[in-house]
């Protein structure tokens, strides 16, 4: 399993992180996403045919990029 820790900048409420967490954690293979408004941190823990291109694509998608 893997899994990535990153700020989303654009956090700014709990609808946000809700957002995230079922965009992303209805990709095939996601097995938990967690968001935390104050920090604007996001961990995403995944498996195969997940891929972290494949995150990161649908968060740009839905208007949350990650930073870096």
């Amino acid at each position: 399993m893997e899994s990535k820790t990153f700020v989303v900048p654009n956090i700014s409420c709990d609808h946000c992180v809700t957002t995230i967490k079922r965009e992303i954690g209805g990709l095939m293979g996601v097995k938990e996403v967690t968001g935390d408004v104050r920090t604007k941190l996001v961990t995403v823990m995944w498996d195969s045919p997940a891929s972290w291109g494949l995150i990161k694509g649908t968060l740009q998608e839905i208007g949350y990029p990650p930073e870096g």
